[in-house]
């Protein structure tokens, strides 16, 4: 699996009224990486990410994947937004099985992939909830199940825990690590926060505003097998700041 994203640049209007959203912006995900794009409100990483899911089209340049543009939406792209979208009058387990039965997989493959993937993020006893019964971070499992039913090639993360409280937006970082590390599957994450980047991802791409392109590139190799203790170390937090110091150097002066 190859996830190709090359000179992508993508703009708005014309004339006088055009505005430069992206520009130039490069990389790649292959398959089994968790790759993560890092900037502020206007760096353009949500652009990026509808390009990628097909919601929208590039001005220029080209996004494909396994060699192929990525021309509109398709089931070979899980996407998890940072608000649950799950179907309040379905069920954990029937919201899990709704992109499956799109593909039309017979109902046995379903209820079984169902009870497995509830079981991988840990809500199996939670099957027959509504998701007013569940709490934000239960939500945000079954989301993720529902895509990764769905067998993608690659999972976008949209800012997916920007909604939790810290508390539970710590255990659910350290959920979804554990969660690639188990299934193997290929992450793409946008984010502002830093930190998140820093604990979930093997590449960081750092993302400068208006127009949005990358500024930095960063392979980040620390020791998770702890993550309470990750945040604490000395090595985490010296990338930590040498990056915050980068993101702030990109942020427009305030008027005097």
């Amino acid at each position: 699996m190859l996830l190709q994203i090359a000179n992508l640049c993508k703009s708005f209007g014309y004339g006088a009224q055009r505005n430069e959203v992206l520009r130039n912006v490069s990389f790649d995900v292959h398959a089994g990486e968790f790759v993560a794009l890092v900037g502020s409100s206007g760096s353009g990483k949500s652009t990026v990410m509808r390009l990628i899911a097909g919601l929208d089209s590039p001005s220029s340049g080209v996004v494909s994947l396994d060699g192929r543009p990525i021309t509109g939406p398709g089931s070979d792209r899980g996407m998890v937004f940072q608000k649950y979208s799950l179907y309040p009058w379905l069920t954990a387990a029937q919201n899990v099985a709704f992109g499956m039965e799109l593909q039309r997989r017979s109902r046995q493959e379903i209820r079984e992939r169902t009870a497995y993937f509830l079981e991988v993020v840990g809500l199996a006893d939670a099957a027959r909830r509504l998701p007013r019964e569940l709490s934000g971070g239960m939500q945000q499992r079954v989301a993720i199940a529902r895509a990764l039913a769905a067998e993608p090639k690659v999972l976008l993360l949209d800012e997916p825990f920007g909604a939790l409280d810290i508390q539970i937006r710590e255990s659910m970082q350290e959920f979804l690590y554990h969660l690639w590390q188990r299934t193997g599957l290929t992450a793409l994450l946008i984010t502002h926060d830093l930190e998140e980047a820093l604990l979930l991802a093997g590449q960081v791409h750092i993302m400068a505003p208006s127009p949005g392109r990358i500024v930095r590139s960063v392979a980040v190799d620390l020791d998770r097998s702890a993550m309470a203790q990750l945040r604490l170390s000395r090595p985490f937090l010296d990338l930590r700041e040498e990056l915050a110091q980068c993101l702030r150097g990109l942020e427009p002066a305030l008027p005097t």
